[in-house]
């Protein structure tokens, strides 16, 4: 069967081999597999830790975990509530539908909608469908937010939100170059002081490395980038995510989290498409749709300059 449902998970698998499985906690996808033209056979392409919790007690370290409605702590009026990142991704989301199971790809539809334990903390009205699809070698993930107001007050009651897709990279992570960010605005969230957190700086490397610890924020990115590595990597091509987040916490912050394997730090590169500087915003009765496609890149691409 090309979707399986089990033990709070679905599994979708294409007739070529690549498979993707995910929890219905948090929405949070813990596994792509996939091979390249000249490598058909599948490989995992995703990074999770081994002292990650699957098991719905917290949200994951790792995998591509959903970011809704605020990234990092919360700075909204509304979301005040909020811990850090929001519910989405520790929330039991409901499997709504099979959207696609053809020769071409397979895909699944999840959704969430206010609980009485959302309600307490975050009292917007919303809805959540969250579409994944399969294909041979690339996977998409698609956010649909709708804002299920029914006011017709004026000012509308819009819904602010920020939304990001936390993917963690399988790769060499002091191998890895991400790129095209040259001459983009960014803001780099490991300075000590929170003045120069909120000072933008402008990126001068050609290939982005993540060899220090690294935290930065790019500002209108321009929607697609390459993540490469000898012998390896994807592309990420996004729609309505209009910032990227490069993170890797390296040795110094990655060995104080709990939740991380030894030396995981050095397997992979989160690279995090979002809309993430300000809030988008959506009036009673629209919907919003943030898409990203990571497909493996078949033949090595570097770039010789950093």
């Amino acid at each position: 069967m090309p979707v399986k449902q089990a033990s709070g998970r679905v599994t979708l698998t294409h007739a070529k081999g690549s498979s993707v499985e995910l929890l219905m906690y948090g929405a949070t996808i813990i596994s792509w597999k996939a091979g390249t033209i000249i490598e058909p056979q599948p490989i995992e392409r995703l990074f999770v830790s081994s002292k990650a919790a699957v098991d719905g007690s917290k949200p994951v370290r790792g995998g591509i975990p959903v970011i809704f409605p605020c990234f990092g702590p919360p700075s909204h009026p509304e979301h005040m509530k909020l811990a850090q990142h929001g519910f989405a991704r520790n929330e039991v989301w409901k499997f709504d539908s099979i959207v696609m199971d053809n020769d071409e790809g397979v895909s699944v539809r999840l959704t969430l909608e206010p609980t009485a334990g959302i309600i307490a903390k975050y009292d917007k009205p919303f809805h959540l469908a969250y579409v994944v699809t399969l294909a041979e070698h690339q996977i998409s993930t698609d956010l649909h937010v709708t804002n299920t107001s029914t006011s017709t007050a004026y000012p509308p009651d819009n819904l602010e939100f920020q939304a990001l897709f936390h993917n963690y990279i399988r790769a060499p992570a002091n191998d890895v170059l991400v790129f095209p960010l040259q001459n983009k605005n960014y803001f780099d969230k490991t300075e000590a002081s929170e003045e120069a957190r909120n000072k933008s700086k402008v990126e001068t490397r050609a290939g982005v490395d993540v060899r220090q610890f690294t935290d930065s924020v790019y500002e209108d990115a321009g929607g697609k980038y390459e993540v490469t590595w000898p012998g390896g990597g994807v592309e990420i091509t996004v729609r309505e995510l209009k910032d990227v987040v490069v993170w890797n916490p390296q040795q110094a912050a990655g060995a104080k989290m709990g939740d991380m394997e030894d030396g995981g730090w050095e397997r992979y590169v989160c690279v995090e498409p979002g809309h993430v500087r300000g809030f988008a915003k959506i009036e009673p009765g629209k919907t919003w749709i943030g898409q990203q496609v990571i497909s493996v890149i078949h033949h090595e691409r570097r770039i010789n300059q950093l």
